[in-house]
C-alpha cells in the first residue's frame, strides 16, 4: 500500500528493500534507543524515504505509546512509505535477528546452564541486570520527575507494585492522578505538521481479525499457549516508556505471580537479552520456550511484538490531534512516573535474588558507575561476562 501522497514514487522502496534493509540493521542493532540515530541516518539520509520532521513525528510517537520504541521506529517508517504490508515488513525483519539468537541462545541455556563455568558467569552477570534496571530508574527518572507531584504518583505506584497490585490498575491510577494533578498549562508541543499517510482502517480490521482468530484456535487447542499469550499481550498494551518498562512487568506476572520460574532464571534470560540485537522485550521469547518449548517462544515473541504494532498502525495517523490535547499529555506523564516506581521496586527484587558478597557487590557498583558515564550496555555485559569467567 503505498503513500503516494508523501513521497515521490522514485523514493518509494519496495516491501523487498524495506525489508532486507532492516533486516541488516537488526543485525546489529545493539544499543537500544541509540540504534534511532541510524535508523534516521539510513531513512532520512541515505536513502531519503522520509524528511527529518517526519521522522520526528514518529519518534515523539513511539516515546508515547506501548512498545519497544526502536522496533516502533521501524514499522513507523514502513507505515509511512508503504501502508501497513510496509509497517509490517519493516517490523517483522528488524525483529528477526534477535528473536533467532535468542531462540539458539535459550536452547543452549536449557543444555548447559547447569555446568560450573555457566553457572559462574551467570552468577556475576546477574549482579550486573541489577545495576542495569538501577540505571533505567535513574534514567526515567531524570526525564519523567520533575516537580513533587511526579514524586508523588511515583511513590504511590512504588508502594502499590511492592504489594503486588494489578498493574493494569496501577497504570490507570497513574494516568488518572497525571491528569488531575499536573499543571494545566498547554504543553510544549510542535503542532501543524499532519501525517499524511494511506488509509490504515481496512488493513487494521483484518490484522485484528486475524488476532482474535489467532488467539480463539489458541484458547481451543492450547489453552496453556493461549494464557502465555494473553500474559505477554497484557504486558506489551501497558507497557509504556519503551521496551524496557515490559521487563519488570514480565518479572512481576511471571515471577511473583504465576511462578513459571524462579528469579535467578528469569534475571538470565535478561542476560541472555543483552548479548542479542534489538529490544530487551525479547526476553519473552526466552520465557517461552523455558515454559512451553518452541511453540512457546513463537507465541510469546509474537504476542510481545503484536498489540504496540496494531497501537502504532491505528494511532499514527491522528496522533497530531491527540498530542495536542494537555489531557493526553499529562496522562502520559502520570504512567512515566509509575514506570519508574515499577523500576525501583524491581530493582530491589532482583537485588533479592543475588547472592551477594564483596566481587558481587564490586561488579555491580562497577556496571552502575560505567552505565552513568553512558558507556555502551553491551560492552559492560561483555566486560561483567569475563570478570565472571575469571573470578566466580
Amino acid at each position: 500500500m503505498q503513500d503516494d501522497q508523501t513521497h515521490d514514487a522514485c523514493r518509494a522502496p519496495s516491501l523487498t528493500m524495506l525489508f532486507s534493509s532492516f533486516l541488516r540493521m537488526g543485525i546489529t542493532a545493539f544499543g537500544g534507543p541509540a540504534m534511532i540515530a541510524y535508523i534516521r541516518k539510513m531513512a532520512v539520509v541515505q536513502k531519503q524515504w522520509l524528511d527529518g520532521e517526519s521522522f520526528q513525528d514518529g519518534v515523539a510517537l513511539c516515546q508515547v505509546i506501548p512498545g519497544a520504541t526502536v522496533m516502533q521506529m521501524a514499522a513507523y517508517i514502513g507505515l509511512k512509505v508503504r501502508g501497513v504490508r510496509g509497517a509490517m515488513v519493516s517490523y517483522i525483519g528488524f525483529g528477526l535477528p534477535a528473536f533467532f539468537l535468542m531462540m539458539v541462545l535459550s536452547v543452549l541455556y536449557s543444555v548447559t546452564h547447569s555446568l560450573p563455568t555457566v553457572a559462574s558467569v551467570f552468577s556475576g552477570l546477574q549482579a550486573v541486570i541489577v545495576a542495569v534496571v538501577a540505571n533505567a530508574a535513574v534514567s526515567f527518572g531524570k526525564t519523567s520527575i520533575k516537580r513533587w507531584k511526579d514524586v508523588l504518583i511515583t511513590g504511590i505506584a512504588a508502594g502499590l507494585f511492592w504489594l503486588m497490585a494489578n498493574p493494569m490498575l496501577i497504570i490507570l491510577l497513574a494516568a488518572l492522578l497525571g491528569m488531575l494533578l499536573s499543571s494545566r498549562q498547554q504543553p510544549n508541543l510542535r503542532i501543524g505538521h499532519e501525517i499524511k499517510m494511506s488509509a490504515t482502517t481496512r488493513p487494521l480490521l483484518l490484522f485484528l481479525l486475524g488476532t482474535v482468530a489467532g488467539f480463539g484456535l489458541l484458547y481451543f487447542l492450547r489453552k496453556d499457549l493461549f494464557q502465555l499469550a494473553m500474559l505477554m499481550s497484557k504486558i506489551d498494551i501497558i507497557a509504556f516508556g519503551g521496551g524496557f518498562a515490559s521487563v519488570p512487568l514480565m518479572f512481576h506476572e511471571i515471577v511473583e505471580i504465576r511462578s513459571w520460574m524462579d528469579g535467578p532464571t528469569f534475571l538470565n534470560g535478561i542476560v541472555l537479552g543483552q548479548f542479542t540485537p534489538g529490544p530487551i522485550v525479547i526476553t519473552a521469547t526466552f520465557v517461552g520456550y523455558l515454559v512451553h518449548g518452541f511453540l512457546g517462544a513463537i507465541v510469546a515473541t509474537v504476542a510481545i511484538f503484536l498489540p504496540s504494532f496494531l497501537i502504532l498502525v491505528g494511532v499514527a495517523p491522528y496522533f497530531d490531534r491527540l498530542r495536542a490535547s494537555p489531557w493526553f499529555a499529562r496522562a502520559i506523564g502520570g504512567i512515566l512516573c509509575s514506570f519508574v516506581g515499577l523500576l525501583l521496586m524491581v530493582t530491589i527484587r532482583f537485588a533479592l535474588n543475588v547472592h551477594w558478597d564483596f566481587p558481587h557487590m564490586a561488579l555491580a557498583g562497577a556496571a552502575f558507575v560505567a552505565l552513568l558515564l553512558k558507556l555502551d550496555i553491551l560492552w559492560v555485559v561483555l566486560a561483567g561476562t569475563a570478570i565472571s569467567i575469571l573470578n566466580f
